[in-house]
C-alpha cells in the first residue's frame, strides 16, 4: 500500500523547514492577455501605484540620460542649446541616440513593477505563454512590412490626388550621413518600440483588466495616454491614437504583446530612417515640427486595417493560443 513518504530523513533534533513559498504567484489559467494580473493579490491600490512609479521613473531616468548625454557631448565637442523649441544636442544623430536610450531604458522598470508589485512572472507582460513568442513576432513583422507598404502607397497617391507637394520627404544626404544613423535607428529603436509598448499596452492594459472584464476601456484610455505623450497636429494625434487603439486590440486577440511590437518597431524605423535619408533628422526629432498632412489619415487606415486582419488571420491559421495555459 502506497504511503505518504512525508518530510525528508533529518538528524534527530534537527527542525524541519518547509521549502520556500515561490514569490511569483501562480498565472491564473485560462485567462486572456488582459486578464494576466488577475491572481490573489490584485488590488487596485497596486495598479494605480505602479502606473505613478512607472511614470515617475520615466522621468527619472530620461532626466539621468540627458545629464549623461550632455557630460558625452561636453567631451566630444558637441554644441548645447537651451532652446525649447529646438532639440538639446547640436548633433541630431546624437540627439536620436539619447532619446531612444531614454525610451528604451524604461523597459526593465515595468518589469520591475509586474514582478514587486503585482508579485507575478514579468513573462506575463509578454504573452499569455509567459514570454515572447519569437517565431509569431517575427511572421507579425512580415505582415507590419506589407501593411507598412501597402499604407505609404495609398498616402502617396492620395498627396498626388489633392495636389499636396511631398517636400524633401524622400531626399538622399548620402552614405556618409546615413550610415552612422542607420546603424542607431536599428540598433535602439526595437528596443524603445518594445518599452512603450510593455507599457501601454503590457502594464496598462493588465493593469486595468486585473479589475474591469471589458477589455475596451483599458484599450481606450491606454491609446489616449499613449497619444497624449506626443506633441504632434490632430492629425498626427489622430494617427497615434488609432495605432494605439488597434495594437491594444491585437495584444487581447492574439494574447500577447508581439503584434504591437512588430508595427510600432517598423514604423519608427521607417520614420526615422526617411527623416535621416532626406537630411531632416533634426525635425524629426522635435514633434511639434512634424506635419502630418490630413491625407495621411487615409494611409493609416488602410495600414492598420490590412494589419489587423492579416494578424488575426495568420493567427487563427496558426492556433496561436489566446489564453494562459
Amino acid at each position: 500500500m502506497h504511503q505518504n513518504p512525508g518530510p525528508p530523513h533529518l538528524p534527530y533534533g534537527t527542525p524541519y523547514t518547509a521549502p520556500p513559498r515561490s514569490w511569483y504567484l501562480p498565472t491564473p489559467q485560462g485567462a486572456r492577455y488582459d486578464h494576466l494580473a488577475r491572481n490573489g493579490v490584485a488590488r487596485p491600490w497596486r495598479g494605480i501605484v505602479g502606473t505613478i512609479a512607472i511614470a515617475a521613473l520615466f522621468i527619472v531616468v530620461t532626466a539621468v540620460v540627458l545629464s549623461a548625454g550632455a557630460v558625452v557631448a561636453t567631451l566630444l565637442g558637441i554644441s548645447i542649446s537651451l532652446d525649447p523649441e529646438g532639440g538639446l544636442f547640436g548633433d541630431p544623430m546624437f540627439e536620436l541616440t539619447v532619446t531612444l536610450l531614454g525610451l528604451a531604458l524604461v523597459l526593465p522598470f515595468v518589469f520591475g513593477a509586474a514582478a514587486l508589485l503585482q508579485r507575478r512572472r514579468p513573462g506575463t507582460l509578454s504573452s499569455v505563454a509567459g514570454r515572447l513568442r519569437w517565431t509569431w513576432l517575427m511572421s507579425c513583422v512580415g505582415l507590419a512590412v506589407l501593411a507598412l507598404v501597402l499604407g505609404q502607397v495609398v498616402t502617396v497617391i492620395a498627396l498626388v490626388v489633392t495636389g499636396e507637394q511631398q517636400g524633401d520627404m524622400f531626399g538622399w544626404v548620402g552614405w556618409e550621413r546615413f550610415l552612422p544613423a542607420l546603424i542607431v535607428i536599428v540598433l535602439l529603436v526595437p528596443f524603445q518600440s518594445a518599452a512603450e509598448e510593455y507599457v501601454f499596452r503590457g502594464w496598462f492594459l493588465q493593469a486595468v483588466g486585473a479589475h474591469v472584464r471589458n477589455p475596451v476601456w483599458g484599450i481606450l484610455i491606454g491609446a489616449a495616454l499613449f497619444a497624449s505623450v506626443h506633441g504632434y497636429s490632430w492629425a498626427g494625434l489622430a494617427d497615434v491614437f488609432a495605432f494605439g487603439a488597434v495594437v491594444g486590440w491585437l495584444a487581447v486577440r492574439t494574447g500577447g504583446l508581439e503584434a504591437g511590437i512588430a508595427l510600432h518597431v517598423m514604423n519608427n524605423m521607417v520614420a526615422f530612417g526617411m527623416s535621416a535619408a532626406a537630411g531632416s533628422l533634426e525635425d524629426a526629432l522635435i514633434q511639434s515640427k512634424v506635419v502630418v498632412p490630413w491625407q495621411a489619415i487615409v494611409g493609416v487606415v488602410v495600414q492598420l486595417g490590412a494589419y489587423a486582419f492579416g494578424v488575426v488571420y495568420l493567427a487563427k491559421k496558426r492556433s496561436i493560443s489566446t489564453v494562459s495555459g
